[in-house]
């Protein structure tokens, strides 16, 4: 099993180099609403004296003939879970053709695969690329933000895996090692003239965890949200078949995983163009999940969930998934939702947590909120507030809002950044003000161990409402379920101690090999020590056959 390393949530055009409409930000519009601008002097251009040359910037190495297991490929990840398994695909690709996966430093090329929900983590993204570039690595870039953006100037010369091409990336990094410049943009894929979702979800895959497979069941989404960007790159929406998705569980946990993660821009939107839905594929997933193995269900919009609520209360009450929802509101107020085009009210929203509440025991439902949405008024922000006021959920996302070039959000005024600011702040003192976990000490729980924490101090379970609970890194504690008391909470998590003796650790894992890979990650110390102490191990028989073949010389 290979490991990826810890870097490791519709047009009808032929290609997205056509996707320019009348409805297209102008460059006039992008300053209409910049009520002030302050003229700034320009900078002067340093001149050199003749002969003194800019110091050159290394340049990455053509190769002419490529030879796979001879070039090292570092892979980069940006956002949401979509995103990383499309990564672990490329990864998985590249490792079974011979590339060997490797960090920035070391590798040939980089791989950067990018999330166009917000200026932040494209910004991250672009820096990335300069730094690629300044020390003389080929970069291929990959993601929503090249498929949306193709023709921004920091892409020039680059070449691009678009969203549905990632099943070609063995033959970008060869043409881009031989220093051609390749672009696979088409964002519809046809198989024998039918649309598919995306390449064949029996790819071979690098999982950046090897006890969790990321499933996409389908990509794209039916909504026109004023805001969002990635509509632009993902397109429509375009499920897999269910059958397609049961093979992929199968094949994972054969392969050792003992978690399963369903992803996509919008879940409860699955099977709407292919005559199926999300309960029929859950029913059918959960026939195929081994026993103490279990089931993530990703994020759903409010709109396509409300028709499957009772079905979806009873999946979600199922002893092998998750009681764990994620569904976005991204405002309390009904006139923002309007302007964001969300398609769904406050009191949808407001029915689909009542409901899981009521009907499913302890289930977690996490949510997004975007603060500063060009037309929110403080009466309309006061109702985000009295709404997360009365739910205090336990995993609230807040974000700022920020305009996407070629939204309709992004022609709109916007709201002075300070009052932005204010407000966010507002909502975050809000989240921070109350404790999900207070009255959890004493509580026992059974968890389900699959991750190490980000201080590589504890690793990391779940209990059946996937709420995170911190435990000593006991040795093959990984891929087990475990009975734990709570002994302290934080703002996020549980801290637990394990009551099982290690002959009643019930594992999941088909494979040892799956745990072993996790360990590499959790303990690099101790593998460097072992490195180390093997090459003073070689230096010291060396030294030895040396200090002895002088002596041979010496007394002939």
């Amino acid at each position: 099993m290979y490991h990826l390393g810890q870097d490791l949530p519709g047009h009808d055009v032929d290609d997205i180099e056509d996707l320019i409409s009348a409805d297209d930000v102008k460059p006039r519009e992008r300053y209409e609403n910049k009520k002030s601008v302050t003229v700034r002097a320009k900078k002067r251009v340093q001149i050199r004296p003749e002969g003194e040359d800019e110091e050159e910037k290394p340049k990455p190495t053509i190769h002419e003939s490529v030879i796979p297991g001879t070039q090292k490929v570092f892979v980069k990840t940006w956002g949401c879970a979509h995103n990383n398994s499309d990564s672990e695909y490329m990864a998985g690709q590249l490792a079974a053709y011979g590339y060997k996966l490797s960090g920035k430093e070391e590798a040939d090329l980089w791989l950067l695969n990018s999330c166009t929900v917000k200026n932040p983590s494209e910004d991250t993204f672009r820096n990335e690329i300069e730094s690629g570039m300044r020390n003389g690595k080929h970069v291929v870039v990959a993601g929503c933000v090249p498929q949306g953006a193709p023709k921004s100037d920091y892409l020039n010369g680059l070449s691009i895996i678009g969203v549905q091409q990632i099943d070609r990336v063995v033959e970008v990094v060869e043409e881009t090692l031989k220093g051609h410049s390749v672009r696979l943009l088409q964002n519809k894929k046809k198989v024998q003239g039918r649309r598919v979702a995306g390449a064949a979800l029996s790819l071979p895959k690098v999982r950046k965890n090897p006890l969790i497979e990321i499933i996409s069941i389908n990509s794209g989404c039916l909504n026109q949200c004023t805001y969002c960007k990635t509509k632009h790159a993902r397109g429509d929406l375009a499920s897999y078949p269910p059958e397609e998705v049961l093979e992929r569980a199968r094949q994972s946990f054969a392969e050792g995983c003992c978690e399963i993660w369903l992803t996509s821009e919008d879940t409860g939107a699955y099977g709407r163009d292919i005559g199926s839905s999300l309960p029929e594929l859950l029913w059918q997933l959960v026939e195929v999940i081994p026993e103490h193995c279990m089931l993530r269900v990703g994020m759903t919009n409010p709109p396509y969930i409300l028709e499957h609520l009772d079905e979806v209360a009873k999946v979600l009450q199922h002893p092998r998934v998750y009681a764990f929802l994620h569904v976005p509101v991204q405002s309390g107020s009904d006139s923002v939702l309007g302007e964001m085009k969300r398609e769904y009210c406050r009191n949808d929203f407001e029915h689909v947590v009542d409901f899981l509440r009521k009907r499913v025991p302890g289930v977690t439902i996490a949510t997004d909120v975007i603060c500063g949405f060009p037309t929110e008024t403080e009466a309309d922000f006061e109702e985000t507030m009295t709404l997360c006021a009365k739910y205090r959920f336990p995993s609230l996302f807040i974000n700022q809002f920020f305009p996407r070039p070629g939204t309709p959000a992004a022609k709109m005024e916007r709201i002075p950044a300070n009052l932005v600011k204010k407000r966010t702040k507002r909502l975050t003192d809000l989240f921070y003000s109350y404790e999900p976990y207070a009255e959890r000490v004493g509580q026992i729980y059974t968890v389900l161990v699959t991750e190490v924490s980000h201080d590589k101090l504890h690793y990391v379970g779940h209990n059946k409402s996937y709420e995170q609970v911190l435990l000593p890194m006991r040795e093959n504690l990984l891929g087990t379920r475990v009975h734990v008391r709570i002994t302290s909470v934080s703002k996020f998590s549980m801290v637990g101690e394990i009551l099982d003796n290690e002959q009643d650790w019930t594992r999941c894992a088909n494979k040892q090999e799956a745990v072993q890979e996790i360990l590499k990650v959790a303990t690099p110390a101790r593998s460097t020590d072992r490195l180390i102490q093997r090459f003073i191990g070689i230096a010291l028989v060396i030294g030895s056959l040396a200090f002895l073949l002088q002596l041979i010389v010496r007394f002939q």
